[in-house]
């Protein structure tokens, strides 16, 4: 058995890794500005159906206070964008109360209709800035109500 001696002058060099929290030319990835480093790497990042689901119903939720829970939502492709479609139940206010007090409609942000069709804009802008995909649009169905009394859902 023989040995055989391997120049080393003949071998490339090996690729140097960075260190975690580093760039590839070695600088800390806090001195970069933010996108600098993604131009640098290769590859792609997809945000999970699940994800953008989740993210999705919390918007929703927030926008239209109630639970996430309770919002279905569902992606379609609109010519390269992507179109939510939600589910939901909508907060009113007892209509015993609107009886007593007409206004207290208004006070909650007017008609189901009204709520419903202000939220899309509100849903769509907070998906988007979370996520960071371009929605088209939101469609909103409304499946049910919540009796709110103030703050409280029956």
């Amino acid at each position: 058995m023989t040995d055989r001696a391997v120049n080393a002058e003949k071998l490339p060099p090996r690729p140097v890794r960075a260190a975690p929290g580093s760039s590839p030319d070695g600088e800390p990835l806090a001195s970069h500005p933010a996108g600098a480093l993604a131009e640098r790497y290769v590859g792609h990042t997809r945000v999970s159906t699940q994800a953008l689901t989740s993210t999705a119903q919390g918007a929703a939720a927030k926008v239209l206070g109630i639970s996430p829970g309770v919002v279905r939502a569902t992606w379609a492709d609109d010519a390269g964008s992507l179109a939510l479609s939600l589910a939901l139940p909508i907060g009113i206010p007892s209509l015993n109360r609107v009886l007593r007090d007409p206004q207290l409609v208004s006070g909650f942000g007017g008609t189901v209709w009204d709520r419903a069709h202000a939220a899309k804009g509100a849903i769509l802008a907070e998906v988007s800035r979370i996520s960071g995909s371009q929605l088209s649009r939101v469609d909103i169905r409304v499946t049910g109500i919540r009796v709110q009394d103030g703050g409280r859902v029956r």
